[in-house]
C-alpha cells in the first residue's frame, strides 16, 4: 500500500494495518494462495499497462475510495489511482470517481475484490444518507449498531460516518450494554448495573429498557443512556417526559424510513438502525478499461 493511501485511511479513521489485513484476505480469497488470476495471465502480456476507470453505474453516496486503491495497490506493483469523488460527496450515474494507471493484470486481477469493498461501502453510505436526510430538523441522530458484517465492521462503520449517521459502539468492549439476558442473569437492571460500573467504572453503561418504570429503575441506579427497545412513538413521550433530563435516550427496533420521524419527533436523541450495515444494497460500480490507442 502506498503511504499517500496509508494516510487517507487515517484520515477517514481506519487504520491502514487493518485494511491491509482485510484487503490481503480479500485478494486470497479471490487469487487463492498462488496470488494468480490464471484468465488474465494467460490473455495479457505482463508488460502491457492500461487505465481504467471506476464509473458510477447508478446514483449514490460515496465511500471506500481509499479502500479500493489499497486493493489495487497490493494487487500487484505499479498501480496508480488519481481520485476524481470524495467519500461522502453524492455520485450520479456515469460520473468518472478515480482512474488508475498500472500493469493491465493487476488492474483486472484487482477489479472484483475493489469493486465488493467500494459498491458495499457506498451501499451503506446512501442508505445512511437517507436516514439522515430523513431526520434534518430534529435533534435525533442515526446510530449504527453491530450488525455488522464480519471482519469487515472497521469498513462498514467508516461507511456509515461517511453517510451522515453515528458509530455507537465498535464491539463489546468500548461501551456495556446491559440488555434483558444481563437482567435476567443479574437478578435486576439495579444488580446489573452496579456490577458493571463497579467492574469498569471508566465505560459507557447503556441499559436497554422496555418500559417507563424500568425507565426509572435504570436512572435511578445511575444510569444516563437507555436504549428503548420496540418503543411505540406514544411509550417514547412517556419516557421522554418521564428521564430525558437524567438521560440520553436512544429508540430502536422495527424502525423504517416510513416511521424515523415521527420516532425523531418523541424528543429521543437517537434512532439505532441495524438495517444500516445487515441489509443495505450496494451501489452499482464499475471498472472501464479505457480503449487502447491504435
Amino acid at each position: 500500500m502506498r503511504d499517500d493511501t496509508g494516510l487517507r485511511l487515517r484520515e477517514a479513521g481506519l487504520d491502514p494495518l487493518d485494511v491491509s489485513w482485510i484487503v490481503e484476505n480479500a485478494l486470497r480469497e479471490d487469487m487463492g494462495p498462488q496470488h494468480l488470476d490464471v484468465t488474465s495471465v494467460a490473455t495479457i502480456p505482463a508488460e502491457q499497462v492500461d487505465t481504467a476507470e471506476l464509473v458510477a453505474r447508478q446514483s449514490g453516496v460515496l465511500a471506500g475510495l481509499a479502500v479500493a486503491a489499497a486493493v489495487f495497490e497490493m494487487a500487484g506493483p505499479g498501480a496508480q489511482v488519481s481520485y476524481a469523488a470524495t467519500d461522502g460527496s453524492r455520485f450520479e450515474r456515469g460520473d468518472v470517481l478515480a482512474t488508475i494507471t498500472g500493469p493491465t493484470r493487476t488492474l483486472l486481477a484487482a477489479e472484483r475484490t475493489a469493486l465488493n469493498l467500494l459498491c458495499r461501502m457506498s451501499g451503506v453510505a446512501t442508505h445512511t444518507r437517507a436516514w439522515a436526510d430523513e431526520l434534518t430538523g430534529t435533534d435525533a441522530q442515526v446510530l449504527d449498531t453491530r450488525k455488522t458484517t464480519p471482519g469487515l465492521r472497521a469498513l462498514e462503520k467508516y461507511a456509515v460516518r461517511a453517510g451522515g449517521g453515528t458509530n455507537k459502539r465498535m464491539g463489546l468492549y468500548d461501551v456495556a450494554m446491559i440488555k434483558d439476558n444481563h437482567k435476567l442473569a443479574a437478578g435486576s437492571i439495579t444488580a446489573a448495573f452496579e456490577r458493571v460500573r463497579a467492574a469498569y467504572p471508566e465505560v459507557t453503561v447503556q441499559v436497554e429498557v422496555t418500559t417507563v418504570d424500568e425507565a426509572r429503575e435504570a436512572v435511578a441506579a445511575g444510569a444516563t443512556f437507555l436504549l428503548c427497545d420496540n418503543m411505540s412513538p406514544a411509550t417514547l413521550r412517556d419516557v421522554v417526559a418521564a428521564v430525558g433530563e437524567s438521560a440520553e435516550l436512544e429508540a430502536t427496533g422495527g424502525l423504517t424510513l416510513e416511521v424515523a420521524r415521527k420516532y425523531a419527533e418523541t424528543g429521543v436523541n437517537y434512532l439505532s438502525v441495524g438495517a444500516l450495515t445487515h441489509s443495505s444494497p450496494i451501489v452499482d460500480i464499475a471498472l472501464d478499461l479505457r480503449p487502447r490507442e491504435i
